[in-house]
Parts: structure tokens; C-alpha cells; sequence
């Protein structure tokens, strides 16, 4: 198989599984620490969507080679394909938040819980919070996102 089918593959069942852990799994079990879990898997689902969608130029020879490390294939996301394919701002700067928060979360001292949240400090005290509903208004624009990467990727699917 295609290596950009089996990330395509891969995306929906990270979006679905960070879908689940917010509505179905956080609700039940009421542990914030699931928001961050959840955040994580919607950072895989992005991260493989974009590589399939780059394998799929690459298997068309549309763009140059690129490493097989986040940043780099989100460089080349940035610099040729958001216009190619009218990919929103917004999710480019939420890519790059959700990639932010996670770094953030492994460096930091301090992190804790309240009712429907999870915080993150810095060392300089400085807060970010992970809500119930922000993280379901960034699955819903992921899942938007990542239906268009696979509407694109389907197009030439009878030619592998």
C-alpha cells in the first residue's frame, strides 16, 4: 500500500480516537488528564494527514524531498501547498499551537487540574489552559481539515 494511504488511514483513526476520548471517554471518567490525551492523539491525527497529503505530491513529484520529521513536513506544507489547496490560516495556526502546547506540557514544572481543564505552567508562571469545549471546537476544525487532505488524496486513487 501507498505509504500516503496508510497515513490517510491513520489520520481518521487518530481523529476518531481523539473525538471518542473527549466525548465518550472524558465524560464518563471526568479526569482532565484525558484533555491532554486527547490533545496529543488530535496532534497525530493533524501530523499524519499532513504526511499523507506530502506523500501524495511526492508520489507526483509536485514537491521537493523533504525529511521524515514533523517540521520539515510542515515547512513544506507552509511554503507550497496551502495555497495549492486553499488550506485555511487558521488551521495552520492551530497546528502549530497544539504542537506548542504539547512541547510546552513536556517541559513544564508545574501542571495541574481543575473541573474541566488541565493547566500547564511555564517557569515563568505563565498559564495555558486546555478546556472541554476549546478542545471540541479544535477536533471540529480538525476533522474539517483532515476530510479535505483525504478529498485531495482520493482523487488519483485508482492510479495506485
Amino acid at each position: 500500500m501507498e505509504k500516503f494511504l496508510e497515513l490517510r488511514d491513520t489520520s481518521q483513526k487518530k481523529i476518531w480516537l481523539a473525538d471518542h476520548i473527549l466525548t465518550q471517554t472524558y465524560p464518563f471518567l471526568k479526569d482532565p488528564k484525558l484533555l491532554m490525551s486527547s490533545l496529543e492523539t488530535l496532534f497525530l491525527a493533524y501530523a499524519n494527514a499532513i504526511g499523507s497529503l506530502l506523500y501524495y505530491e511526492k508520489r507526483f513529484n509536485k514537491i521537493p524531498d523533504f525529511e521524515d520529521n514533523f517540521d520539515s513536513k510542515f515547512k513544506v506544507l507552509k511554503e507550497h501547498l496551502v495555497k495549492k489547496y486553499g488550506i485555511k490560516q487558521e488551521d495552520i495556526i492551530s497546528i502549530k499551537e497544539i504542537k506548542d502546547i504539547i512541547l510546552q506540557h513536556k517541559k513544564s514544572p508545574v501542571k495541574f487540574t481543575r473541573p474541566d481543564m488541565f493547566i500547564i505552567c511555564s517557569d515563568e508562571y505563565q498559564m495555558k489552559t486546555i478546556s472541554v469545549d476549546n478542545l471540541k471546537k479544535k477536533v471540529a476544525n480538525a476533522k474539517i481539515f483532515i476530510e479535505k487532505i483525504n478529498n485531495i488524496t482520493s482523487r488519483r486513487d485508482m492510479i495506485v
